[in-house]
C-alpha cells in the first residue's frame, strides 16, 4: 500500500451551517412570526488530493454524506431572531485500514446549531435591505462512537456579518462568518474556519395578488479552514465553489433547489475532494 494512504483525511467540517436559506434570512419579517424548513443536501467524491494536485486513487478511496436539516426560526421583532438548526446525517466511505479497504458508516442526530440574528432594515420606495449580525454556537449533540462519527464532541462559537439588497428584478446577499472549532472527542481538533457565501440573482416574476414569485441565481462560496485534525488525520484548505440556485415561493411557502461544483480545492496533506454539492428544501413561514 501507497505511504500516502495511511494519513488520508477528509474534508467534512466545511458544512454549510450559516449559509442562506429563504426561511432563516427572507422571512418572516413580522414580529412574532416564525417558520420551519427541511432540507437536504448531498456531497462526496472519489476524487484524491495533494495540496491542489490530484492523484490516481486505485483503490477507489471514498466518502458520501447526506444531511438531513430541521431548521426553525422565530422572529421575536422585526430585528430580532432565533434560529434552530439539526442534522439527522447518513454517511459513509471507502478508506484504508490495516494494510485493506474498508467501508465504514455513521449515522444519527448531527451536532445542533444555535444563532441569534440581529437585523437592521432599511426600506425605500424602490429596494429594500438589511445589515444582520449572527452570534452562533454549535453544540455536541452528535455521537462520535461510530466508525464515521457524525459529531465530533466540542462545542463552536461563530459569527457571522450578512447582508440583503433587494430591487424589483435584482436580489444580492453577502455572508461572511467564522467559526472557533473546539477540542472534541477522539482527537479530533479541527481548524477553524473562514467563509464567504454570495447570492446574486435574478427576481423575474412577482405577483403581488398571490404573493408568488421566483429568484434565479447564482451561489459563490468561499472556504478558508485551518489546518487542524480529525479521527483520520489532517485537515484544512481552502476552496471555491459555485453554481446556480431556484427559488420559488408561494405565500408562506418557499422551494430552493441548489447545485455547486468545486472549482477550485486545495488541502492539507492528502484529503478526498468534497465533491459536488447538492441541496433540496421546502419550508413554511407563519
Amino acid at each position: 500500500m501507497r505511504p500516502w494512504l495511511a494519513g488520508v483525511a477528509f474534508t467534512l467540517a466545511c458544512s454549510n451551517v450559516i449559509a442562506h436559506q429563504p426561511v432563516m434570512d427572507m422571512a418572516p419579517r413580522w414580529q412574532g412570526g416564525w417558520g420551519f424548513q427541511l432540507r437536504y443536501e448531498h456531497w462526496g467524491s472519489s476524487k484524491l488530493l495533494q495540496d491542489s494536485n490530484e492523484l490516481s486513487n486505485p483503490f477507489a478511496i471514498s466518502h458520501s454524506v447526506n444531511k438531513t436539516w430541521l431548521e426553525g426560526v422565530y422572529t421575536f421583532r422585526r430585528e430580532v431572531r432565533l434560529t434552530i438548526k439539526l442534522p439527522y446525517i447518513d454517511q459513509s466511505r471507502m478508506i484504508p485500514r490495516e494494510g485493506s479497504i474498508v467501508r465504514e458508516t455513521g449515522s444519527g442526530i448531527g451536532d445542533v446549531v444555535i444563532g441569534v440574528p440581529l437585523k437592521r432594515y432599511k426600506n425605500k420606495q424602490q429596494s429594500t435591505g438589511n445589515l444582520a449580525l449572527t452570534p452562533s454556537i454549535r453544540l455536541p449533540t452528535g455521537s462520535t462512537r461510530d466508525a464515521f462519527p457524525v459529531g465530533d464532541g466540542s462545542t463552536d462559537v461563530g459569527m457571522s456579518l450578512s447582508a440583503s439588497f433587494e430591487r424589483a428584478n435584482l436580489y444580492q446577499y453577502y455572508d461572511l462568518f467564522y467559526w472557533n472549532n473546539g477540542s472534541g472527542d477522539r482527537g479530533i481538533d479541527q481548524g477553524n474556519e473562514l467563509g464567504l457565501d454570495i447570492n446574486i440573482g435574478w427576481h423575474p416574476m412577482h405577483n403581488n395578488l398571490t404573493n408568488t414569485g421566483v429568484f434565479l441565481m447564482l451561489d459563490l462560496s468561499v472556504r478558508h479552514q485551518s489546518r487542524g485534525v480529525d479521527d483520520l488525520g489532517v485537515t484544512g484548505g481552502k476552496r471555491l465553489s459555485a453554481g446556480p440556485v431556484l427559488v420559488w415561493y408561494r405565500r408562506g411557502m418557499m422551494l430552493r433547489a441548489e447545485w455547486k461544483h468545486p472549482f477550485f480545492e486545495s488541502v492539507k496533506a492528502v484529503q478526498l475532494s468534497r465533491g459536488n454539492e447538492y441541496s433540496f428544501g421546502i419550508g413554511f413561514v407563519f
